[in-house]
């Protein structure tokens, strides 16, 4: 693990994935994956069911291992395969690097069942990241205030509709305080009518600069919030652009084929 000069300048990319590889047993995964994403943009990773999109994720942010490449966030650059063969405690601690800088939000909310609503957005500040509890539920209100949740404070995650569930996921992600946002498919556990509160609060954050990598189906959200499309195709990142070309006139044809899939299902 090192910090690298570069890594460290305002104007490079939040986030560098290069060559990246991963496989559970004899299934390949993900095959050597190049990913960059610049500070305050919001890149949406979109393919078939299986393609290795969340698995992608898990890597960035230390929940799987890759079994090679290098990973940086923020100035923190994990390069797997050196680590790997440097034992168990240094790859935990190479793991723990990545998720300092990142925060996930699940496609089923992930909430603990047998906690409050603001306890689940304090767990993280306060256990993982070592912050005194009183600064963590002022913070944790604050971020309850800003998404209509307030009053749902004491409640219990099986009191929460869906949809605010998933409100409640992203407000503790960004209790955090992460460089990097990760959604992992966040709208598709949803009922369709909740689904817009969800996407218009993911908007706002792209409006605000926050930097993001979404996993999702919503190519509508990805044509008018994503800087960046890319297409990951049985573990590749087959095509990667603007969603315009992405999305509106791809050079593959495979993406040509899950595009038109998704716009016109019948």
């Amino acid at each position: 693990m090192s910090l690298s000069p570069d890594a460290e300048r305002a104007d490079a990319p939040l986030l560098t994935v290069e060559d990246v590889s991963k496989a559970f047993g004899d299934n390949q995964v993900l095959r050597s994956v190049d990913l960059t994403v610049e500070r305050g943009d919001v890149v949406a990773v979109i393919g078939a069911s299986g393609s290795g999109k969340t698995t992608l994720l898990r890597c960035l942010n230390g929940l799987e291992t890759p079994d090679a490449g290098v990973v940086s966030v923020a100035g923190t650059r994990v390069d797997f395969a050196s680590v790997g063969s440097a034992g168990a405690k240094e790859l935990e601690r190479a793991r723990g690097s990545l998720r300092d800088q990142s925060a996930m939000v699940f496609q089923h909310y992930n909430l603990f069942p047998h906690r409050t609503v603001i306890e689940n957005v304090i767990e993280g500040p306060v256990v993982v990241q070592g912050r005194s509890r009183s600064e963590a539920l002022e913070d944790a209100r604050a971020l309850l205030e800003r998404v209509g949740l307030a009053d749902k404070a004491d409640s219990y995650p099986h009191q929460l509709s869906g949809g605010q569930q998933q409100r409640v996921g992203i407000v503790r992600a960004l209790a955090l305080k992460p460089s990097l946002l990760l959604f992992d498919e966040p709208t598709s556990a949803l009922d369709p009518e909740l689904v817009g509160d969800v996407l218009l609060l993911m908007r706002d954050l792209a409006a605000e600069g926050w930097t993001m990598v979404v996993v999702t189906h919503e190519l509508q959200f990805a044509r008018e919030v994503a800087a960046k499309v890319a297409f990951v195709d049985a573990g590749r990142v087959l095509e990667v652009g603007p969603p315009a070309q992405v999305l509106g006139a791809p050079r593959e044809e495979r993406t040509r084929q899950f595009v038109r899939r998704l716009t016109h299902p019948l």
